[in-house]
């Protein structure tokens, strides 16, 4: 048996290697674009430190340090009393993003029109000024901005900009934000890692072995480096969630529609099962809820009718009632590290201590709603729009395993299904999967699946009467390169795509020497190749941050954000004053 698994594996690996010769071969053109984007980046960064000296030089003496460190809300309403000029602010961002770029390779491209666009937000009324106003942020590589590439790390996407603004950049600007650079993702977005051919890898600045997490990992990377405020990601499987986690940073994934996606460029387009969303990150919960309010103005609904007119609900964010709160430490699939597992004990202990009541849930059919659900939606075309989109680009090592799975011809991929079935059944799960819907029936038979997942998931919470859910999230970060290594882990996240729902993370602790000696005791739940890799990829990880996932019912990001609040005020008050 494993002498026919060796040999079956180096024949598949063999006509995968030469069907890439011969796609990169054909479609050369696209890979020649790579050069001319990692200059044109070099150009605008070069334009980014011309203005950022520009704007010194308007104010020499200015010291950046306390700028940087006044949260979002106090920022907010000292530029818009002009206690702050914009001017200040905006230099000391452009200063600190170049700087942390230069550690961890976070950024893209730099958003030149920020001058011409601050220049306008001098000339409103203190009446006309937005929530935002003069706010500089970052933007996910993936948002739409006039005359910039949405690349998503492929070759494919590049020399294509976008023609005009995404409906959230233009509500953003609307309320006087200022985007001013673009962060790095993983190719095609599928990945927890960050890295693409086009402009690299993305480091982790808590520890430069480590991976800032994906697809949004740029954005999280320059987060916790103060090198942005403020920044908006995208979340198809955990790609707000995870890089947050990773490092030490807040996000929330909002539920599908609460948030226009018109304008956010996307590997996959189509998928109807697994929603991709937007949604902001921060670096605290105040922040998100005062960006979720400047996005919720009625522009949102004006520019894009699909989007429902709904107002930030400040009665629920504000309200103080004791919470009914459903928690988890592990989800059944995969067990958590130990780390992951203490976050949740911790979160559980004083919530308990601070009078909301707290209750035992348990996921239900959690390798049904992983691999049948999730892996079965994003992959119900058989992968043949993202191979698409990678033809004649070089495939990124982080995603070269599901891509050369992906090109496998469907019989190989059922004949893997069956003989790893009784031993690997994970990995048999995914050759069947990855084979696709098939047929529109079978489609729509996949879309019904969902659909009666929710509804029971639904149930089993309202029996309980829950208000909210308490969840681990993975953590801590992976080493470089990593996350193909244990993709089963993914699981901690992916769920919430497939039932829809808000969900925040919030840092609640780190890893302790403890948590890292008891990895040695890891199992795992299946012993597969996931379960034996791991304690690998998350060990050496003391002192990098571990957070906690807060989760609402769909529609419900105000709760969600109020049961995020509650559990960063206890944490915090827990640790004391710094």
């Amino acid at each position: 048996m494993l002498l026919l698994l060796t040999l079956l594996g180096a024949a598949l690996l063999g006509a995968a290697l030469l069907g890439a010769a011969l796609l990169t071969w054909r479609h050369a053109p696209a890979q020649n674009k790579i050069p001319r984007a990692q200059k044109r980046r070099e150009e605008a960064l070069q334009k980014m430190e011309a203005l950022a000296q520009r704007l010194r030089q308007q104010d020499p003496d200015l010291d950046p340090k306390p700028i940087l460190e006044l949260p979002l809300a106090e920022l907010a309403q000292k530029l818009r009393t002009e206690e702050l000029s914009l001017e200040s602010v905006l230099c000391s961002y452009l200063e600190q993003a170049l700087k942390v770029h230069q550690e961890v390779n976070c950024l893209t491209d730099f958003l030149g029109e920020c001058e011409e666009q601050l220049q306008a937000l001098k000339k409103l009324r203190k009446s006309e000024r937005g929530l935002l106003y003069g706010v500089p942020m970052s933007l996910k590589d993936t948002y739409d901005c006039k005359g910039h590439d949405s690349t998503c790390g492929l070759a494919q996407f590049l020399e294509k900009p976008a023609t005009k603004d995404g409906v959230i950049v233009k509500v953003l600007k609307a309320q006087g934000a200022i985007p001013f650079v673009k962060t790095n993702v993983p190719q095609t977005l599928l990945s927890f890692d960050c890295s693409n051919p086009i402009y690299g890898q993305t480091l982790n600045p808590l520890n430069l072995k480590k991976t800032c997490g994906g697809s949004s990992g740029g954005e999280a990377a320059l987060l916790a480096e103060r090198g942005s405020i403020l920044g908006m990601g995208t979340d198809t499987g955990g790609s707000i969630r995870v890089p947050a986690s990773f490092c030490g940073v807040y996000g929330l994934r909002t539920t599908a529609s609460r948030l226009s996606y018109t304008g956010v460029a996307s590997a996959i387009k189509g998928k109807k099962s697994v929603s991709t969303v937007a949604g902001p990150m921060a670096r605290d919960v105040e922040s998100l809820a005062l960006c979720l309010r400047a996005l919720l103005s009625e522009d949102m609904h004006q520019l894009d009718p699909t989007v429902p007119w709904m107002p930030f609900r400040e009665e629920v964010y504000t309200s103080n009632r004791p919470l009914r709160i459903g928690y988890y430490e592990s989800d059944g699939y995969t067990q958590p590290s130990p780390s992951m597992a203490r976050a949740v004990q911790l979160t559980c202990r004083l919530l308990q201590d601070a009078g909301h009541q707290v209750t035992p849930f348990s996921i239900p059919r959690p390798a049904y709603a992983i691999k049948h659900l999730f892996t079965g939606g994003l992959t119900a075309d058989g992968g043949a729009t993202l191979l698409e989109k990678l033809e004649g680009d070089i495939v990124d090592p982080i995603i070269k395993g599901l891509v050369n799975q992906l090109r496998l011809p469907d019989p190989i991929k059922g004949f893997l299904s069956w003989i790893l079935k009784y031993i690997y059944p994970r990995t048999s799960q995914q050759f069947e999967q990855i084979r696709g819907a098939g047929t529109p029936k079978k489609l729509w038979e996949q879309h019904t699946a969902v659909e009666e997942y929710q509804q029971e998931f639904i149930a089993k919470w309202r029996s309980l009467d829950l208000d909210v859910l308490l969840a681990p999230v993975l953590a801590p970060a992976f080493c470089l390169g990593c996350f193909s290594q244990s993709p089963e882990c993914q699981s901690y996240t992916t769920l919430y795509n497939v039932l829809d729902f808000p969900v925040g993370t919030v840092p609640v602790t780190t890893v302790t020497s403890q948590d890292e000696e008891e990895l040695a005791f890891y199992k795992g739940y299946y012993g597969d190749s996931s379960d034996k890799h791991f304690p690998k990829v998350v060990s050496g990880s003391v002192g990098l941050p571990v957070a906690v996932q807060c989760i609402a019912l769909p529609w419900e990001e105000e709760l969600c954000l109020r049961f995020m609040k509650e559990v960063d005020t206890l944490v915090k008050n827990q640790r004391g004053p710094k």
